[in-house]
Formats: structure tokens, sequence, C-alpha cells
């Protein structure tokens, strides 16, 4: 006869913040990208297409280099949130996520599937709000008993140089 013993609870181990903020980008890339492929399948989309425009754009390498510029930049912030150092990449987060704010919510202009983008839109400014939160959350440290002491000795040795 055996006896059930309850599992042990699971390990809860805390995640770096630039990991989190890597995840978050590379949710906003996965959510631009599958909302633009699902675009291919609303009516009319893959004509225009064929026939050279793009929403009200003229598809042209000037088009498409712009595309991709905008894109590339989110694409680099997963890479630059992990490598980057802390300062740096806190303020790079800040900046970034609120000024894709406005080309998010510029792509459901003119849409006629407002339900289908409108989420895409609410989700991807939901991203971006949680990618803000977190650099803005950036945990700080206390300045190491090491590094006060070396600061001190520091500040004596100007006194006694002055």
């Amino acid at each position: 006869m055996s006896t059930h013993r309850p599992a042990p609870a699971l390990e809860d181990q805390p995640i770096p913040m630039r990991v989190k903020l890597a995840a978050a980008w590379t949710s906003v890339m996965f959510l631009y990208a599958y909302v633009d492929i699902l675009n291919f399948f609303t009516p009319g989309v893959v004509g225009d297409i064929l026939d050279g425009k793009v929403f009200t754009f003229d598809l042209s390498q000037t088009f498409s280099t712009a595309a991709l510029t905008l894109m590339s930049v989110p694409i680099f912030m997963v890479l630059l949130s992990i490598t980057l150092p802390a300062r740096a990449a806190r303020i790079t987060n800040l900046v970034v996520a609120a000024l894709y704010v406005l080309p998010t919510v510029f792509n459901v202009a003119g849409e006629s599937w407002l339900y289908f983008f409108g989420l895409g839109v609410v989700l991807e400014l939901i991203l971006l709000a949680v990618i803000v939160r977190y650099a803005w959350t950036w945990p700080r440290t206390a300045a190491s008993a090491t590094t006060a002491a070396s600061s001190a000795r520091g500040a004596v040795r100007a006194q006694q140089q002055a």
C-alpha cells in the first residue's frame, strides 16, 4: 500500500530584468509578424500588393526599406536589452518603447477590419507598456561596502592633496 505524497513545490526562480525585456521585445516581434501574416487573408490585400499598393503607399524599394528599418529596431531591442550596460539598456528601452506607440497606433488607421487590427494594436500597446514598466522599475543595487570604502579613500586623498 502506498501513501500519496504531495509533489514538492516548483522553485520559482527570479527572472533577470534583461531577460524579461528581451522576451517582451520578442513577443512584440511575433505579434507584429503574426498580424501582418494574417492580414494577407483579408479580402483584397493580396490583390492590392500585386497591384503595387500597401494601404495608401506604393510598393517600392523606399517603402520596403522604410518598413525594414521600422521593424529592425524592435528586432535589435531583443539583443540590446541583453547586451547594453544596465543604464543604457534601461534608457533605450524606455525611449524606444515610448516612440513605438505612434507607429503601432498608426497601423489601425484606415483599416476595414477594426476588430482584428484593433486587437492587434491593443496587444502591441500592452506589450510596449510592459516594456516601459519593466525598464522604469529596473532594480537598483545598493553601493557595496567595497565601493563605498573606495570612494571614501578617494575623497580623503583628494582632501590631503588640496
